[in-house]
């Protein structure tokens, strides 16, 4: 794995790839250098209600205040390409999950583990006794501005980090430490951009792009479905198609990932059975059922309460009578989230029995949100 000669930075990337990290790179710690239009982006209000990213904003636009003490920042990347979609992700009566979400184990703990065995190597090499700062996007750090800025590729018009060889299935992940580190750019792994394509702006389905490189989150599917704890606007509702989780429409499109190639499993455990549910048993998940398949995976996030909410959506959108008894069901479930989608999905379907079962709800509806989803759907 190493030679005789090699520099700790070589010999830390080299180690890194052993890991199972596909690309890396090294860079001081300072300001991002898009640090301004990060400011504009949560001025613009485009964050929705994701407050975390303003609440903590100084320390995103100079990480070295809480870095103390740390001197360099390696930025990794790891592909979690699990190859082709299965027959049922175009099947409506299935729920589809974003493609990093197959994994058994949540991507931050499988992430960090790895992290925590590059700065035990370091440790070694150096002597070190004081731990470095594992960071797996919950720390805040604007992961792709340094990616970037370590040569791992460059950010295209959907704002992901794109990697040429490898696309922009990754995760990123960074390990802040004390050790002044050399950045070698012959190591780094540039592409000449997005050129005039603009493939990834055409095809989202709700329109979140604004422009190129900038998402407006409060219309994207990732964000509605994850991220958003309470009604999903009506307007996008039918838009969403079947997706329960995520989604990698503005990926998919992207003419460098024709290239991409699966992660191994021993690089990337990926499971394709996780990649959709029927429709079916996402709506009669009870906390335990969601407990049993979901806890310590990444669609933990969600919540029972949101992951329901969602496939009433993909169950309105689909259309099919069949659910109508689990959507009527659930207009009596203990969340006035999901018996708000519930009713939206049985107005969309407007099956006879849905629509009398609206009809006898909106007599006895405590909730007002809900009342006025009954009315409209009705």
């Amino acid at each position: 794995m190493y030679n005789i000669g090699m520099t700790l930075t070589e010999e830390i990337l080299a180690y890194a790839r052993a890991l199972g990290f596909d690309r890396g790179g090294i860079v001081p710690i300072g300001r991002p250098v898009h640090a301004a239009a990060f400011a504009d982006w949560l001025a613009a209000g485009y964050a929705g209600e994701m407050a975390y990213l303003a609440g903590r904003a100084a320390e995103r636009l100079d990480p070295a205040a809480w870095l103390a003490g740390m001197s360099s920042l390696i930025v990794l990347a790891v592909s979690y390409f699990p190859g082709p979609s299965p027959a049922s992700w175009r099947d409506p009566t299935h729920g589809c999950f974003a493609r990093y979400t197959w994994a058994a184990d949540d991507y931050h703990d499988l992430l960090k583990a790895r992290l925590y065995a590059l700065d035990a190597f370091i440790r070694a090499r150096t002597g070190r006794s004081g731990l470095g700062k594992a960071c797996v996007d919950t720390a805040p750090l604007l992961e792709r501005d340094f990616a970037a800025q370590a040569g791992l590729g460059f950010i295209g018009r959907n704002t992901c980090l794109i990697t040429p060889g490898v696309g922009s299935w990754t995760f990123l992940a960074a390990l802040a430490v004390p050790e002044r580190l050399t950045h070698d750019p012959a190591g780094d792994v540039r592409g000449g951009g997005c050129g005039r394509c603009t493939r990834c702006l055409q095809a989202c389905p709700t329109r979140a792009f604004v422009g190129p490189h900038v998402l407006d989150a409060r219309r994207c599917i990732s964000y509605l479905t994850i991220e958003l704890r309470g009604p999903i606007p009506r307007e996008l509702r039918s838009l969403m198609g079947n997706r329960v989780f995520g989604c990698d429409v503005c990926q998919e499109v992207c003419p460098y990932n024709r290239v991409a190639v699966p992660a191994s499993r021993a690089a990337w455990p990926a499971d394709p059975t996780r990649a959709t549910m029927p429709l079916g048993e996402l709506l009669t998940l009870d906390e335990e059922a969601f407990r049993r398949r979901f806890r310590g995976t990444a669609v933990w996030r969600a919540k029972r309460r949101g992951l329901v909410r969602n496939a009433c959506i993909a169950a309105g959108n689909a259309g099919e009578r069949a659910l109508v008894p689990l959507l009527v069901g659930l207009l009596s479930d203990a969340e006035p989230l999901i018996r708000g989608h519930a009713a939206w999905a049985l107005g969309q379907i407007a099956a006879p029995e849905g629509l009398r079962a609206l009809a006898e709800r909106l007599a006895v509806e405590p909730d007002a949100w809900v009342r006025e989803e009954i009315a409209a759907a009705l």
